[in-house]
């Protein structure tokens, strides 16, 4: 009787593990399927460009603020580090060199992965 339940409960774990993978992979494709479409690939390079655009418009106006967060960087002033903004954008590749208590939900402001300024609008999904 011991062996039967066992049994059951790896089937179980087995049902699991590949309704868990078709999620995936329905999930996977799907995305796949909207991230390929040209019209979505048209409008994220206009989106980048307005971005770095709007960045480079805004650079007078808050190179001061990048101009302290280099400097925090390379004296490693985690005081001053942790006054910038507290989004999560540096895993987009992202850095918003603003401080913390600014309106967020107005411009974010800073540099992107190639050390361009770039300004954008809004959060990433996982942002408090």
């Amino acid at each position: 009787m011991g062996d039967d339940t066992s049994t059951a409960h790896r089937v179980a774990a087995a049902v699991q593990r590949h309704a868990r993978w078709r999620a995936f992979w329905e999930a996977e494709t799907a995305i796949g399927a909207v991230i390929s479409d040209p019209e979505v690939r048209r409008l994220g390079e206009e989106i980048q460009r307005e971005e770095l655009r709007l960045g480079l418009e805004l650079r007078t106006r808050f190179q001061a603020f990048q101009d302290r967060y280099d400097e925090a960087v390379r004296d490693l002033n985690v005081e001053a580090l942790i006054r910038t903004c507290p989004g999560k954008h540096g895993k987009w590749g992202r850095i918003c060199v603003l401080p913390d208590a600014y309106e967020a939900a107005q411009l974010h402001w800073g540099i992107n992965a190639e050390g361009q300024p770039i300004a954008w609008l809004g959060n990433a999904p996982d942002d408090d």
